[in-house]
Order: structure tokens, then sequence, then C-alpha cells
């Protein structure tokens, strides 16, 4: 997991670039997305952290994006309820 805080501009451009960053998260609400997706660029850099894979999100206790990732937060979604 890297800190949008903790990157800067360039390198965090280089790592999108060679797909080490690949899903973006928000550490308040411990939910993970695309890079993509409208949710996750409105969020404050303070709150946004990034992951290369999914099972890392997952591993820092994220869920899936009900926006960019409906099918896998409904998955999520049924299995907890």
């Amino acid at each position: 997991m890297i800190k949008h805080i903790d990157i800067d501009a360039a390198e965090l451009h280089q790592k999108i670039r060679k797909k080490e960053i690949v899903y973006g998260g928000n550490l308040n609400l411990k939910i993970y997305g695309t890079l993509q997706c409208k949710s996750g660029k409105r969020m404050k850099a303070k709150n946004r952290v990034f992951f290369n894979t999914e099972e890392q999100a997952k591993e820092f206790g994220f869920r899936p994006c009900g926006h960019c990732l409906r099918a896998d937060y409904k998955i999520w979604k049924n299995g907890l309820i």
C-alpha cells in the first residue's frame, strides 16, 4: 500500500505506466476501485492510497467499490449479509 501523500507526481505516473499501481483506495472508508473511477477521483489526496492487486487491497481490509467494481461489490455484499 502506497499513500498518495508519500509519493511525488512523477513517481506516481511512472508506477501507473509500469502497472505497479492498478487500484486506488480510500483510507478512511476502506474502499478500493479502479484508477478511472469517478468516485475515487473526487477523494482527497490525504485519504488516497494505491495498490497493485485486488488481493493486496483485501489484505488491508478494503472492500470493492460499488460503482467501478459492481460485480465484486455484489459478491462482497452478499457474503456479509
